[in-house]
C-alpha cells in the first residue's frame, strides 16, 4: 500500500524532535535538492551468483554487499557508486550510503543525488533517517508498505545557511565519534560475555568446573550406578504405557575419557524422545486459535532465556487431539529450520510442532544438566550431514547424542555453579544492553538538538563522555 497522506502533513502533525528545526531555517523539498532515481526491474533469470555485476536489492540496503549479480546488458543510469545514498522503498524505508562495490540499481531501491551544492551530502545522511521513520511510522499497520519517488521528493527538510550546515556536521561527527568509541567497546564487552558463557557451559560438562569439589567428596556414589537406577525406574514406569525397547548404550571406546565416576550414557537411555505433530491445514479454525499453548521453533529460539514463559499461538481441543500435548517443566529442543538444536524448558504445558522434540521422564537436577549441555551440543548437532535440503534433527539423531554424565550429587553442584556464574553473566549483559540503549539515546539527542539549532561547537559544552556509558 502507497502513502496515502501528504508528507508535509506527517511532518506537521508529527511529535518527532528529528523532524524539528531552529525558527529561523527554511525547509527544501528534498525532490528540488535532489534527483531520485528508481531502480530497475532485472530479469531474474539473469541473476548469478559468483558472475557479473553487483546487483543491489531492497534486502542489501545498509550492507557492504550483495549475493546477487547480473549477467545481461544493463543502462549506465542504474550503476550505483559507492558513497551513493540509497533508500528501501519497502517495509521499513530504510536509507543508507552504499559501501559496497560498484553495483546495479534493482527495483523497489532508489538513488538519491544531490544536484544543489545548498545542501551537504553528510547533512542530509543526519536528517533523512528522522523522516522516512517517521513516514513508516504512519504507514506501520499496513503489512505490505510501499514508499513512492513522489513521496521521497515531497519529504521537506530542514533548510540552514551551509555555513551552519558545515558546523553542526563538524560537532555532530565529533560527538558521534565519541559514542562510536564507547559503543564499540560495548560490544566487545557483550562478545566476550558470550564466550565466557560458552566456556563455562563447556568447562560445566567436561567436569572442569567441578574438579575441587571431587576431591573433597571422594565417596560419591558414581555415575553408573545412577545410569542403572534411570533405566531400571524408566523401564518400570514404561512397562505400564508401552513395551519398551532397550536404548542403545554409546560405545564408549570411541569417546574421550571423563572424570573419575563419570560415565556416558545416551539421551535414549535418560529421556523418552518424542516428536511434535501439526495440525493440518495450518491455520484451519477447527484445530487453531483456541486456549492451549502452541509451542513452535520461533519461540523457543527467541532469546537465549532458559525457561519458556509464554507463546504467541494457541490450538483448540480439536488441534490438542492431532498434535502432542507436553506437560509444564519439559525440556525441548528444537530440531529443524535453522535454528535446530536449541534447548529449553518450558514452564507452560503446551501442545508442540513437529519442528520440536521434547526430552520426558527426566528428573532435577539432571533436567537442567541436560539443558546446559545440549547448549554445548548445537553447533554440532547442526553440522551432522541427514541428507535434507532443509535441516532436520530426526529422532533417532536426538536419542543417540552422547552425554557425559556425573553423578548425581555433582550434578546438583554443576547446576548451582552455572546458575551462579551465568547470573553474574546476565547481570553484566543488561548493564551493557542499558548503556547500549542509552548511546542511542544520547545519539538521537545530539540530532535533536542540532536540529533545533542548540548544538553547542564548542567542546567544553558539547561533549559525550564515553567513559560514562562504560563506568558501570
Amino acid at each position: 500500500m502507497a502513502l496515502t497522506i501528504p508528507v508535509s502533513e506527517i511532518v506537521e502533525k508529527s511529535k518527532n524532535p528529528l523532524l524539528g528545526k531552529h525558527e529561523s531555517w527554511g525547509r527544501v523539498l528534498l525532490g528540488d535538492v535532489a534527483t531520485i532515481l528508481n531502480g530497475f526491474a532485472f530479469k531474474s533469470s539473469d541473476f548469478s551468483n559468483d558472475r557479473g555485476m553487483p546487483l543491489i536489492r531492497i534486502r542489501d540496503v545498509g550492507k557492504d554487499g550483495t549475493e546477487t549479480n547480473y549477467l545481461g546488458e544493463y543502462d549506465s543510469r542504474y550503476i550505483v557508486e559507492p558513497g551513493d545514498m540509497l533508500v528501501g522503498m519497502d517495509g521499513d524505508f530504510n536509507c543508507a550510503r552504499w559501501h559496497g562495490p560498484r553495483g546495479l540499481l534493482n527495483q523497489r531501491v532508489c538513488k538519491i543525488t544531490l544536484h544543489s551544492d545548498s545542501y551537504l551530502p553528510k547533512f542530509l545522511d543526519y536528517t533523512l533517517p528522522g523522516y522516512l521513520k517517521a513516514i513508516n511510522d504512519v504507514t506501520s499497520s499496513v503489512t505490505v508498505k510501499h514508499l513512492s519517488s513522489r513521496s521521497i521528493e515531497e519529504i521537506p527538510l530542514p533548510l540552514p545557511p551551509k555555513e551552519v550546515q558545515q558546523r553542526l556536521v563538524a560537532e555532530i561527527e565529533k560527538q558521534f565519534s565519541r559514542l562510536d568509541e564507547a559503543v564499540a567497546s560495548l560490544k566487545r564487552i557483550k562478545a566476550n560475555l558470550k564466550r565466557y558463557r560458552a566456556a563455562v557451559l563447556k568447562s560445566a560438562v567436561e567436569g572442569k568446573l567441578t574438579e575441587e569439589w571431587r576431591k573433597a567428596h571422594p565417596d560419591v556414589e558414581p555415575a553408573s550406578k545412577l545410569l542403572e537406577r534411570i533405566l531400571t525406574e524408566r523401564r518400570e514406569k514404561l512397562s505400564e504405557r508401552v513395551q519398551l525397547k532397550e536404548p542403545a548404550a554409546p560405545d564408549a571406546s570411541e569417546l574421550p575419557s571423563l572424570p573419575k565416576g563419570w560415565t556416558w550414557a545416551s539421551v535414549d537411555q535418560l529421556s523418552t524422545v518424542v516428536r511434535g505433530a501439526s495440525p493440518r491445514p495450518a491455520g484451519d479454525p477447527r484445530y487453531f486459535g483456541g486456549s492451549i499453548p502452541w509451542i513452535t521453533v520461533g519461540p523457543i529460539t527467541a532469546d537465549g532465556k532458559p525457561y519458556l514463559t509464554a507463546v504467541p499461538e494457541t490450538v483448540t481441543e480439536a488441534g490438542k487431539e492431532r498434535s502432542r500435548y507436553i506437560e509444564p517443566d519439559t525440556l525441548l529442543l528444537t530440531n529443524s529450520g535453522a535454528t535446530l538444536g536449541i534447548p529449553k524448558i518450558t514452564l507452560i504445558g503446551g501442545c508442540i510442532n513437529d519442528g520440536v522434540a521434547a526430552l520426558l521422564d527426566v528428573g532435577h537436577p539432571l533436567k537442567l544438566y541436560l539443558l546446559y549441555f545440549l547448549h554445548t551440543q548445537t553447533a554440532q548437532l547442526r553440522g551432522v550431514n541427514q541428507g535434507a535440503a532443509q535441516p532436520n534433527l530426526n529422532t533417532s539423531i536426538t536419542k543417540a547424542i552422547n552425554v557425559p554424565l556425573p553423578p548425581h550429587g555433582e550434578q546438583e553442584q554443576i547446576v548451582a555453579e552455572v546458575e551462579r556464574r551465568l547470573s553474574v553473566i546476565d547481570e553484566l549483559e543488561a548493564t551493557v544492553d542499558a548503556n547500549l540503549t542509552r548511546a542511542e539515546r544520547l545519539r538521537q539527542s545530539v540530532l535533536t538538538r542540532a536540529f533545533a539549532g542548540q548544538l553547542e561547537v564548542t567542546q567544553t559544552k558539547a561533549r559525550v563522555s564515553s567513559q560514562s556509558l562504560t563506568a558501570n
